[in-house]
């Protein structure tokens, strides 16, 4: 009530009196509340509470609790507990956008297959010493077709290297996404992890990989996680740009998609690096990491 009286009575007619007497609170009752001293944790839960409905709208409510806290203390060199932003949050109700469920795919007989080399050993050392890769299918808005993304993750910064957008989920869609990839990175060798889709276990595929020096390596049959850091990149980039959102056409949709992963790569902080992909890998050059 006392808010209400506030905002108010600067308005022309409406006096302090006219206001308590409507709401039927004691004139004394709100001074009292109007000159009190506000403890500083009151202040603290407004101000952070005002960068969670900033943050919220700014990233268009993709923000769990964890990426909102690394987001605020990142962004303003504040060290709040994620269960502090996590309470608030839901005192706002505001939560980030629930996944679905993966799609199962067909599986083809293979021409040729590679060992699990990665072993779900995610991390790197350097640059380009391993990558993941995988394909990704949108329903294309209005229309009875689907656009299928391929694309390349370096492990050493999670950046997203290469990747093609296309209409056919067809070998053509990988080889020019890893063409792609080398052209960006010539001297590229790493570890080459994929999982056993038809366009990665033809044997023109591996001669690609052998001609550029790579290492093969792919996951399990029925095991998903193998490929974990591309499985959670699909999830969050439907999570925050295409599930819940409207489309006017497929055009919209490959506009959205170049921008999301721009945008990834350049902008949007990850908390194990402690900054963007692209910086990561730029303090590495920095630093001598990149030969």
């Amino acid at each position: 009530m006392y808010e209400t009286i506030e905002e108010f009575k600067v308005k022309e007619g409406y006096t302090i009196s006219f206001l308590c007497r409507t709401l039927n609170v004691q004139r004394s009752s709100y001074y009292k509340w109007l000159n009190r001293i506000v403890p500083k944790k009151e202040l603290q839960d407004e101000e952070v509470a005002r960068l969670i409905i900033e943050y919220n709208e700014t990233f268009n409510g993709v923000l769990g609790y964890r990426q909102m806290t690394f987001y605020i203390n990142y962004l303003n060199h504040t060290n709040y507990s994620e269960g502090y932003i996590h309470r608030l949050m839901k005192l706002l109700n505001i939560k980030s956008r629930i996944r679905r469920k993966k799609v199962n795919r067909v599986i083809c007989k293979p021409e040729q297959v590679g060992e699990n080399i990665l072993a779900r050993q995610f991390t790197a050392e350097y640059p380009n010493q391993k990558w993941c890769t995988d394909v990704t299918e949108f329903q294309v808005p209005g229309e009875r077709k689907k656009l299928y993304l391929s694309a390349i993750m370096d492990l050493y910064d999670s950046s997203i290297v290469s990747y093609k957008l296309s209409n056919s989920n067809n070998n053509r869609l990988v080889f020019d996404t890893f063409n792609r990839a080398v052209e960006l990175n010539p001297y590229a060798t790493p570890i080459f992890h994929s999982d056993r889709g038809f366009q990665y276990t033809s044997k023109i595929f591996k001669m690609m990989l052998d001609a550029n020096g790579m290492i093969q390596s792919m996951s399990r049959v029925g095991k998903c996680i193998d490929n974990g850091p591309m499985e959670a990149f699909w999830g969050t980039l439907k999570s925050e740009m295409f599930y819940g959102i409207h489309f006017k056409d497929e055009s919209a949709l490959r506009e959205a998609i170049d921008k999301y992963i721009f945008d990834y790569n350049n902008w949007r902080l990850q908390k194990k690096l402690g900054t963007t992909p692209n910086q990561y890998r730029y303090y590495s050059q920095l630093n001598g990491t990149i030969v």
